[in-house]
């Protein structure tokens, strides 16, 4: 049923979580998901928000996960204990870590607390800006793709009705977010091809398909104009 809707959308790439395809899943169960992706002509490209901490076999284990699923970017809600290990791991697998902000009070709330994340760190350690929850941060998600540069790897593209903690999701370009403004940051670092870029919607679970159509309407028309 999703790659159905994503398919009817007319978009090809997709980033899961665990309850799409589990971090333990057999290599028997990626490699039928795998198929009915190909089928689907839809890529995976991202996987998360998987937690690291300094257990470096628990980590070693989700690098695994990825290369095996073909999956280049992993958005990840890391402790400050667990860089020694990304460090290693991301350089022995080639792929990228990407710091997912989750709004206020958390960890990752700022742009300043990702950016004093991943300085000094492997080249792949970088951002997954979450656009609504740095809105609901106070925080300007243009801001931060521009500030976080070439250490951006992912976004999660969402709108809130309110820059406060307790707000919901709105079709982009509706709330706070500079759509155009965001394609044209993303043009200006060079946002990478292989990169992961997830429209999110989470204000009507029951039936989120028609927003989510107005949000890649929206999506198309900014970065017509960005590009």
């Amino acid at each position: 049923e999703v790659l159905r809707h994503i398919r009817g959308m007319g978009l090809h790439y997709a980033e899961f979580y665990s309850k799409h395809l589990a971090l333990n899943a057999s290599p028997a169960k990626i490699s039928e998901t795998l198929k009915l992706l190909a089928k689907a002509k839809i890529k995976l490209n991202a996987h998360g928000v998987s937690g690291f901490t300094k257990n470096h076999a628990a980590n070693r284990k989700v690098f695994e996960f990825a290369k095996r699923a073909g999956i280049k970017n992993i958005t990840a809600n890391p402790t400050l204990d667990s860089f020694d290990s990304l460090d290693k791991l991301v350089a022995e697998f080639g792929i990228r870590i990407a710091i997912h902000n989750h709004g206020p009070g958390s960890r990752y709330d700022s742009i300043k607390s990702v950016q004093k994340a991943v300085k000094g760190h492997h080249k792949y350690i970088g951002a997954c800006v979450d656009t609504g929850h740095f809105i609901r941060s106070k925080e300007d998600p243009v801001k931060a793709v521009r500030d976080l540069g070439k250490r951006v790897f992912a976004l999660h593209i969402k709108d809130e009705a309110k820059r406060e903690k307790r707000s919901h999701n709105v079709v982009i370009g509706k709330g706070h977010l500079d759509v155009v403004g965001l394609f044209k940051a993303c043009k200006k670092i060079k946002f990478p091809a292989d990169g992961s870029m997830s429209l999110e919607y989470e204000a009507t679970p029951a039936n989120p398909i028609d927003d989510m159509k107005a949000c890649v309407v929206v999506a198309k028309e900014a970065l017509a104009k960005a590009l």
